[in-house]
């Protein structure tokens, strides 16, 4: 019998997909799965689909004869799809992936010619949230997943049928884990989910996200940083905004699930917020807690968007002052009311896409330029890269321990990063 290797790993989309890679890993690990290689995919687009294939095919040239097991957000959406490619041995569901038995029972020489090709489960009949709780990943900063699945339905997104509806980690096991990652030496926590604002309406009592944020900064008193990642401005509660303008140890760093900034397509995608929503919320949050920043998630070309609407949402980049830009030219999605509105052509979504990148790229500049000449306390991602309480990177001209918080001076800037 030949030599076996690890598996191998891919992970396309989310950092709550890269968190979910990790655990599977250490499952696969403890099961003593070899010589498999696992896709975790993702479905926000039919682009992200399309690079899912593209991905799987390249690792079943590179890996010959090693079975393919692939799972993530577009197995589960469409697992038709992938159980169709000749390279695919498995398709395993977004609730399964995360269950040891799953491992277990996965055993790679085994795999190739069993009948059953696809594993997957009705997603939305799943109540609990994943309980398999890993320890970090990289050496510098840990995502813990608080949160998974999503209640709402906006128009344009499959992701709710890829997650299922929302699940919350009770706070006392997330509390837990904070303990252990900061007796293990990180300096930052991010806490992660699919609808993170959405924490805790599924627990006794419904705390709100605020409730959390506050008690771990209270219950870990020697963590140093603690991050938020995407939220929808919305549903900030008051605990919240009180953890904004009086915790200093949560990073002055908001990315927010914008969408688009004319009200009539926020009304078609069925979003739960008005432009002067989002202008309002950026402008109370800079009120607490001035000089903080905000990303946003944009989308070109909805369905309907016309010239004026499109500038409603390119002049939101100003109007709220944003940093970091995620622009998402528009993907019709099948099973989305959204693909079955009437559609914006091609080179318009390409076109405003490409100009809202720009603007995006103009801020980041501005917000670039302000740091200039500032002492800023940096994590290291590697012996020359960090990232500053903003979440921008900077680049030093020597090698810095990994992992570490090191209090540098900002003296330029190439467009993209800080150099220190």
């Amino acid at each position: 019998m030949k030599d076996l290797k690890p598996p191998v790993f891919a992970t396309l989309g989310c950092r709550l997909n890269a968190y979910e890679t990790e655990a599977m890993r250490e499952m696969a690990e403890a099961a003593g799965l070899q010589g498999a290689v696992i896709v975790n995919t993702c479905a926000v687009t039919a682009e992200a689909v399309r690079k899912a294939r593209q991905e799987i095919r390249r690792l079943a040239r590179e890996n010959p004869g090693a079975p393919v097991i692939v799972t993530g957000c577009a197995a589960q959406t469409e697992p038709e799809t992938f159980a169709a490619m000749a390279e695919v041995t498995r398709v395993i569901g977004n609730h399964e992936k995360m269950q040891p038995q799953t491992w277990a029972q996965i055993q790679a020489p085994d795999l190739i010619g069993q009948t059953e090709k696809v594993q997957v489960d009705d997603i939305m009949s799943v109540k609990e949230t994943a309980g398999h709780l890993i320890d970090g990943f990289g050496r510098h900063r840990a995502y813990v997943q608080v949160q998974n699945g999503c209640d709402h339905r906006c128009t344009f997104c499959i992701i709710p049928y890829g997650r299922g509806n929302s699940r919350s980690v009770p706070a006392g096991v997330v509390v837990d884990q904070i303990k252990r990652l900061r007796d293990r030496g990180f300096h930052e926590v991010v806490l992660t989910g699919v609808d993170l604002t959405s924490w805790g309406a599924d627990l006794p009592g419904q705390p709100r996200l605020g409730d959390l944020v506050m008690r771990i900064l209270r219950l870990v008193p020697d963590l140093p940083r603690l991050r938020i990642s995407s939220i929808d401005s919305i549903e900030a509660d008051d605990n919240l905004m009180l953890a904004i303008a009086t915790e200093p140890r949560l990073m002055p760093h908001l990315h927010l699930s914008l969408q688009a900034g004319d009200d009539m397509i926020l009304k078609r995608m069925k979003r739960r917020h008005l432009r002067d929503d989002a202008i309002r919320f950026c402008e109370d949050a800079r009120k607490l807690r001035p000089g903080i920043v905000f990303g946003a998630d944009i989308i070109a070309g909805f369905p309907t968007e016309t010239e004026a609407m499109f500038e409603n949402s390119l002049k939101l980049v100003d109007d709220c002052g944003l940093t970091f830009l995620h622009v998402f030219p528009y993907s019709a999605r099948k099973g989305t009311p959204a693909a079955r509105m009437p559609r914006v052509p091609g080179p318009a979504i390409k076109d405003r896409a490409a100009r809202l990148r720009a603007a995006g790229d103009a801020a980041l500049i501005r917000h670039l330029d302000a740091q200039l000449g500032q002492t800023r306390l940096v994590l290291t991602e590697g012996p020359r890269l960090a990232r500053t309480e903003h979440f921008t990177e900077v680049c030093f001209d020597r090698d810095m321990p990994e992992g570490s918080l090191v209090e540098v001076l900002i003296t330029g800037h190439d467009g993209q990063r800080l150099k220190a």
